[in-house]
C-alpha cells in the first residue's frame, strides 16, 4: 500500500481519505483476482463509479489509466470500482462498508477531526471492516476489452469520426452519442 500511496504524490498536493479508499479498493480487487499490481500488460481493466481523488487512488494501485484504455469512469457518484480480468472475464466489484466512516474513529481515536480520522483509519482498518466486495462478470463494450478496437466510422449527422465501437446504429444509420442522445456542449 505504501508504494501506491507514494505514487499519488505526483498527482495531488496532499493525501486524502478518498485516495486511500481508491488504493485499498484497487489492491483488494487485484488480490481477489490473483494479480500483483501495478500491471503494465493491460490484462486487467477497471471501471470506477466516480471521478476525482478516488479514481486517482485506483490508478495508483492498479496501474490502469484512462490514457492506457484500461480504466473507464462511469459516474454513478459512488465510491466503488470493478476490476476485470480481460483474459477470463472474471470481475470483482469493491465498495466501502456503509459504516466505514463511523468506524474510522475506532481506529484513529487520537485524530483531531473526522477527516483525519478517516485518513488514518482507512490505511489501518482490516479489509473486512473497511470494504465490501462481490465477484461477477461485466458486460464490456468491445472498445474497452479489445486489444485491437473496432474500425472508426463517421457520424451521419455531424460528420465527426467515432472511435472504438462507441457509435450507435439506428435504422441502418450511424450516429455519435452526442447527436443521438444530446450533447453536453451547446454551440453559440
Amino acid at each position: 500500500m505504501a508504494e501506491a500511496l507514494a505514487r499519488l504524490n505526483g498527482l495531488h498536493e496532499h493525501l486524502c481519505p478518498r485516495q486511500v479508499l481508491g488504493v485499498r479498493i484497487g489492491l483488494l480487487a487485484a488480490r481477489e483476482l490473483g494479480f500483483d499490481v501495478p500491471l503494465i500488460d493491460r490484462r486487467i481493466h477497471v471501471v470506477v463509479e466516480t471521478d476525482g481523488c478516488f479514481a486517482d487512488g485506483v490508478t495508483a494501485a492498479t496501474g490502469c489509466a484512462i490514457g492506457h484504455r484500461t480504466l473507464r469512469a462511469i459516474d454513478y457518484g459512488k465510491i466503488a470500482a470493478t476490476l476485470v480480468d480481460s483474459g477470463t472475464g472474471r470481475a470483482v466489484r469493491v465498495w466501502p462498508s456503509p459504516d466505514a466512516r463511523c468506524l474510522a474513529r475506532d481506529y484513529a481515536a487520537d485524530a483531531g477531526d473526522r477527516w483525519h480520522a478517516q485518513l488514518t483509519a482507512y490505511q489501518a482498518m482490516p479489509d473486512e471492516a473497511l470494504l465490501r466486495w462481490q465477484t461477477g462478470t461485466v458486460a464490456m463494450a468491445p472498445s474497452f476489452s479489445a486489444i485491437h478496437p473496432p474500425p472508426r466510422v463517421a457520424c451521419e449527422v455531424c460528420g465527426e469520426e467515432i472511435m472504438g465501437g462507441r457509435e450507435l446504429t439506428l435504422d441502418d444509420r450511424v450516429f455519435c452519442r452526442a447527436c443521438s442522445d444530446g450533447s453536453y456542449f451547446a454551440a453559440d
